[in-house]
Parts: C-alpha cells; structure tokens; sequence
C-alpha cells in the first residue's frame, strides 16, 4: 500500500493535503484498491459548501458506488475536471488525481500516515 508521508488521512480514506491555503482532497491507494476499477466520478460544483463528515461527490466502481466524504467544512473551489472524462486516474494515480479543493477548516481528527497504515491494517482484519 501507498501511503506518501506528507499527506494526513481521514477514518474514510481520503487523503488531504495542504496547498496555497486551500484543502485537495484525493481517495487513498487503499480505497481505490478495495473499489476496484472506477467508472464514474460524480464531482461536486465549484461553490457547493459541505460540513464535515458530509458526502462532497461519489465513485462508481464495477463493484459500486462509494460516497468520498469529506474532514472540512468549507467551500469547493476547484475541481479535476480531468476526472469527469477519466475516472480510472484515480486507480492509476490516487495521490495525483485529486478530486477537489476546498477553503475551509478541517474539522474531523487526521491521522499521518504510519496511524493510516496501521488503521487500514485493523480494518482489513476485521
């Protein structure tokens, strides 16, 4: 599993980082690899304002459709366009094909990446 140092990491397997004073949101390698090949991205709109803990957009994998939540409450600012035409980005390259931006504030606890490896660990024991 991928899991790059300089990044914090949600319960919910997305992964953010900090950039410019905005949030990118991404799905983790974890994620991705427990989704299978993703088919279809549903992104939110620029402007849209979510809360933490909400669903900000969806995946569609082969398998199913998954919520991507998100840890800020805040605004969308940007999105990957990229996405809407190549969501299988997001298996080739979680932590490059972002999802999102969003100014806000963080509000959920993040873990770094050695608490992330260890959770993923938990969870796929159990």
């Amino acid at each position: 599993m991928n899991t790059p140092k300089e990044l914090k990491y949600a319960k919910t397997h997305e992964w953010i980082r900090e950039e410019d004073g905005l949030y990118v949101l991404g799905i983790t390698d974890f994620a991705q690899d427990a989704l299978g090949s993703l088919v279809f991205v549903n992104l939110p709109e620029v402007d849209d304002e979510f809360e933490a803990g909400d669903a900000f957009c969806d995946v569609e994998s082969v398998k199913a459709v998954s919520d991507v939540m998100t840890p800020i409450t805040g605004r969308v600012v940007e999105i990957n366009e990229e996405l809407l035409d190549a969501p299988e980005l997001l298996n080739e390259d979680p932590y490059g094909a972002w999802i999102a931006k969003f100014e806000g504030e963080i509000e959920e606890e993040l873990m770094d990446a050695d608490e992330y490896e260890e959770f993923c660990e938990n969870e796929s024991e159990e």
